[in-house]
């Protein structure tokens, strides 16, 4: 048995989203992108952020993974 374990800080939602700039309230309809606009029927897309480019992959169990 393992007894010297410290417990770490646990945050509520609001005061991790203001540490993390995030915005309290929900995000209006109109900012939201669906993925389905991004993709176009495909199941990846190359996305230029700066001088860098990105892989958007929908896959076969219907998540989208994000890579450099």
């Amino acid at each position: 048995m393992i007894s010297n374990v410290t417990a770490l800080p646990t945050a509520d939602s609001l005061a991790l989203r203001e540490r993390l700039s995030l915005s309290s309230s929900e995000p209006r309809a109109e900012d939201i992108l669906e993925s389905a606009a991004l993709l176009k029927g495909q199941r990846e897309v190359l996305i230029r952020h700066g001088d860098r480019v990105y892989r958007l992959r929908h896959t076969s169990n219907d998540k989208l993974i994000l890579t450099k």
